[in-house]
């Protein structure tokens, strides 16, 4: 078994299970020779119930699920090419596959004696409309590997208490191919007895401005690649950090638990030792009054 084989049985595994079958997962990496999966298997998350129902929806309807991100597809192209028809042909159907990935996470929570409080069908709800709006977190919902619900909040996507989610955020790439597509456009429907009586000051004036817009631009990705770039390297050591505190907290968890076996038995000695001490003073007071009478 590897890491990807031992977290899928992980998050398959009933919620009531999750810390346990960890454990015993880890415990199987690590005498497998794995000790770098075992510990990112320490470091994975207890899902939440709205995180576990969309891992149930993802394992249970994978091809729903594919629709669900073909139909997202379909969106960002329409949202690309600033078809508003297509959008509105397609809002329809998005409320339609949503109702119906509902309904049956409800069924399929109700087979497993889990009861989807209406709190958490919202929560699977928004988690299956930010698979469909951001691709990242499409995937991450295929990968049924989710720890916490996950919302679309138009900038990116968040998780249950409102942080980034692991997920990449959205970028501008779309709004930028589309302001491309509008240049191109206009420039095709210039007239080309136009084009050859614009003057060449005012060609040179505009293709300057051109390539002054094209290095600013160029600059902003640059810093924005390097922004990404430093928040991938501070989230990445993040995670190790969290993976090492959860492995000293795992092992603290097991030195507790024989520190208090230990407590347990000695009390149990304890008790008994000063049984037996009661005992043989009551034995020593009784041999003294016998020596006494003789």
């Amino acid at each position: 078994m590897d890491f990807d084989e031992a977290a899928d049985a992980l998050y398959a595994a009933p919620s009531a299970d999750f810390i346990s079958r960890r454990n015993e997962l880890a415990k199987e990496l690590k005498a497998s020779g794995d000790q770098l999966g075992s510990t990112r298997l320490k470091a994975l998350r207890k899902p939440t119930v709205a995180a576990w129902l969309a891992n149930l929806v993802a394992r249970e309807l994978p091809d729903d699920i594919d629709d669900l991100l073909a139909l997202g597809d379909e969106f960002r192209q329409a949202t690309a090419d600033l078809d508003g028809e297509k959008l509105r042909g397609l809002t329809p159907r998005r409320h339609k596959l949503l109702d119906q990935l509902s309904k049956s996470a409800a069924g399929l929570a109700e087979r497993e004696g889990q009861k989807v409080s209406a709190d958490v069908g919202q929560k699977l709800r928004e988690t299956l409309d930010a698979a469909l709006v951001d691709p990242a977190a499409g995937d991450a919902v295929r990968e049924a590997r989710l720890s916490s619900a996950l919302r679309h909040v138009g900038f990116g996507v968040v998780d249950e208490s409102g942080e980034p989610s692991n997920v990449t955020p959205l970028t501008d790439e779309r709004r930028q191919r589309a302001q491309d597509r509008r240049r191109a456009k206009s420039a095709a429907v210039v007239p080309e007895a136009e084009e050859d009586a614009e003057s060449a000051a005012a060609k040179a004036k505009r293709e300057k401005a051109e390539r002054e817009q094209e290095e600013r631009e160029a600059a902003e990705k640059t810093a924005a690649k390097k922004e990404l770039d430093d928040a991938v390297a501070a989230a990445e050591a993040a995670e190790e950090t969290v993976a090492g505190l959860d492995t000293q907290l795992s092992d603290a968890r097991d030195a507790l638990a024989e520190a208090q076996e230990t407590v347990h038995r000695i009390g149990e000695e304890l008790d008994v030792a000063r049984k037996n001490a009661r005992t043989a003073q009551k034995d020593s007071r009784e041999a003294r009054k016998r020596y006494n009478r003789l």
